[in-house]
């Protein structure tokens, strides 16, 4: 039985259905017609719906009748969706068969399974994610130091996070407070959270981080964001997640919208510009390390030249240093105190 594919989907639906509207509602459509003929607009798609069977040339040859597509309906699409349950019992066998193997390995000694570092580099980060959150059995450590911003790759990042909810499995995601502004973040969050993932945010810049199950981490690598480095030396692990919890402790919940909360985060990014300025950053790295745009961090210092009463930059930061700010809040409430 013949069967079609994508290709023939494509030029069914782009041209196709519209020609066998047509030849419905005209009772016909004359075998003449330029459209049909030869290199015409519609002759592939002519062509397509003759082998499918939803289209005859009448006995006297002179137009093209349109068929019952009932008929063909089923002929075409049974076929696939037989195809596609055999393909879904046969990767089901297949992920069993793997399983004995997947747990040998992640069993074996280190030195066997490629030892406690491996680099990998940009084309191979995502697979190698992808195959560890789908053994991931207990839990899931995120550190995203800036907001998702892709619309298009969102989907997918929603759709792999909660099946891995689902499965029972917890996610914490730590972001920095920036990106509560960002709308593609505040759409993932909520649907993560929906099924019980926990979203933090916290003022200070961290550097990216994945953390599976407490055996496995995975960290950019310090030459090039282009390459990661996936460690499995368990000592090393432990003390990243270490850092990872030191930091969710300080975190604010994403989805809380109470004023005390916001209060604090408001005095978090006050309190992290002042730092920026005391250890002389420039103004793009500072804006890099809040997690903001080099305008909106333009904008704190014009709120902190404003509540200095500060003309200049160089004003602003002599009066800072007049008063002893070091930017640490219990530090400035005794030196103001």
């Amino acid at each position: 039985m013949e069967s079609y594919g994508p290709e023939e989907r494509a030029l069914f639906e782009r041209a196709g259905a519209a020609l066998f509207e047509e030849m419905v509602a005209s009772a016909g459509l004359r075998a003449d017609d330029p459209r049909v003929l030869p290199g015409g607009e519609f002759a592939e798609a002519l062509d397509l719906l003759r082998h499918m069977g939803l289209a005859k040339l009448s006995v006297d040859g002179e137009q093209w009748d349109a068929l019952d597509p009932s008929a063909v309906q089923s002929r075409v699409v049974s076929p696939l969706g037989q195809e596609g349950a055999r393909l879904l019992s046969e990767s089901s066998h297949w992920a069993h068969a793997f399983g004995p193997l997947t747990q040998a390995w992640r069993k074996a000694p280190q030195e066997i399974s490629g030892g406690p570092f491996t680099y990998l580099p940009l084309e191979e980060i995502d697979p190698f994610i992808a195959n560890l959150m789908a053994e991931c059995e207990e839990e899931m450590l995120t550190a995203q130091p800036q907001a998702l911003r892709d619309t298009k790759t969102m989907p997918h990042v929603v759709l792999r996070d909660t099946a891995l909810l689902e499965r029972g499995a917890r996610i914490r995601t730590l972001y920095q407070h920036s990106a509560r502004r960002n709308g593609v973040t505040r759409e993932y969050v909520a649907q993560v959270t929906e099924r019980g993932g926990e979203v933090r945010t916290v003022d200070e810049f961290f550097n990216r981080m994945i953390v599976v199950d407490r055996r496995v981490a995975i960290i950019p690598s310090k030459e090039t964001v282009r390459v990661a480095l996936v460690v499995r030396e368990l000592s090393v692990v432990a003390y990243l997640v270490d850092v990872f919890e030191r930091a969710w402790e300080r975190g604010r919940p994403f989805t809380s919208r109470e004023a005390s909360v916001m209060k604090d985060i408001a005095a978090e990014q006050r309190s992290m510009t002042l730092r920026m300025l005391i250890e002389g950053h420039s103004d793009p790295v500072s804006a890099k390390r809040l997690g903001v745009s080099p305008r909106t961090y333009a904008g704190y210092i014009s709120d902190l030249k404003e509540e200095f009463e500060a003309e200049t930059r160089f004003q602003l930061g002599y009066t800072i240093g007049r008063r002893g700010i070091t930017g640490r809040d219990e530090e400035d409430d005794a030196a103001e105190g």
